[in-house]
């Protein structure tokens, strides 16, 4: 059975859909953060943009997020999430003070899971092949069901999935899904 809306350190109920963001999807972004759910969340990457330009794209998702009700996560450590105005910060990070950040953590496998104990949200992935890892098979759902038996933390499902594969991930208890492709209309 799916969690029931667990609540962030701010008390605003987690997100069950989720944005990746990442350079590939163009002018597209801008379509797929306007098409989210009201109640969705964002995780800001666009890893490869230098510095000066990666903070003008999020200056724009922040806009859009904020007039939209999205909550907005950067790919980042907590402390550049907390001067850039995001609602929280996504990565490996460890000992950390986040007060009312949230904090959510990537987990590819159990050792990741365990050292992602800070976490308020955990995404798992790939749980399907997917263009941002080619030649990864995925864990399917035979790997993806230990981790989230064991997480003890909201768990996203992230690699491969559309909304017919996170019917699938939610009915064998993830709290939500996450998507590049499958939330980025063409």
């Amino acid at each position: 059975m799916p969690r029931r809306h667990p609540r962030s350190r701010t008390s605003r109920a987690l997100p069950r859909i989720w944005l990746m963001t990442d350079e590939r999807q163009g002018d597209a972004l801008w379509d797929a953060l306007e098409t989210m759910p009201r109640d969705g969340g964002i995780v800001f990457r666009h890893y490869s943009l230098d510095p000066t330009a990666r903070r003008a794209v999020f200056e724009q998702v922040r806009h859009v997020a904020r007039r939209r009700g999205l909550m907005l996560l950067l790919a980042g450590p907590p402390s550049q999430a907390r001067i850039w105005g995001a609602d929280g910060a996504h990565g490996r990070f460890s000992r950390i003070k986040a007060g009312t950040m949230i904090l959510s953590a990537p987990v590819h496998d159990g050792a990741e899971l365990r050292r992602a104990r800070h976490a308020d949200l955990i995404f798992v992935s790939p749980v399907f092949a997917t263009r941002s890892h080619p030649g990864v098979k995925g864990l399917g759902m035979a790997g993806f069901r230990p981790l989230l038996a064991q997480s003890g933390k909201p768990v996203i499902a992230l690699g491969g999935m559309n909304a017919r594969r996170a019917e699938r991930v939610m009915k064998s208890g993830a709290y939500g899904w996450a998507a590049i492709d499958g939330l980025t209309p063409r």
